[in-house]
């Protein structure tokens, strides 16, 4: 008999309360509930859109400043059980990535357009400096 690992992915709802832990019963509900299914073998993954959404309500609501925002979101893939794409995870390894231009979300979205074998297209001039981008001109 051959056994399927269960595999979740994470909403943004749910990280930012393992992140926040607040309020704290969902907190409570959300790690219980993770707790549970780590141990009953499940694979826990956050998506890389779900770290965009994370990273920009840590800063818009919770007023957390970039560099901790991307540390809490590094945090979150190095614990726990929880595992984050190769991309994020080679995002969010960056030296200076709080200061960086293009930031943690357009290396995000470009790194998956280079894991999915494509070049990406944009006006954000700072991206000029990524491989396989081209930059169309601004007015």
């Amino acid at each position: 008999m051959s056994h399927t690992q269960n595999t979740l992915a994470l909403d943004t709802s749910v990280v930012i309360r393992l992140l926040m832990q607040q309020p704290v019963a969902l907190y409570e509900r959300a790690a219980e509930f993770l707790e549970a299914q780590l141990l009953s073998g499940a694979i826990i993954v956050v998506p890389d859109e779900v770290l965009a959404e994370t990273y920009y309500v840590l800063q818009s609501f919770y007023q957390m400043p970039k560099d901790r925002a991307l540390k809490s979101l590094a945090a979150l893939g190095a614990g726990r059980g929880i595992s984050l794409s190769p991309v994020a995870q080679a995002v969010l390894s960056l030296p200076n990535l709080a200061s960086a231009k293009p930031g943690f979300v357009d290396r995000l979205i470009h790194g998956a357009a280079l894991a999915n074998g494509q070049t990406l297209v944009t006006f954000e001039q700072s991206a000029r400096k990524l491989s396989r981008t081209i930059v169309l001109p601004g007015t």
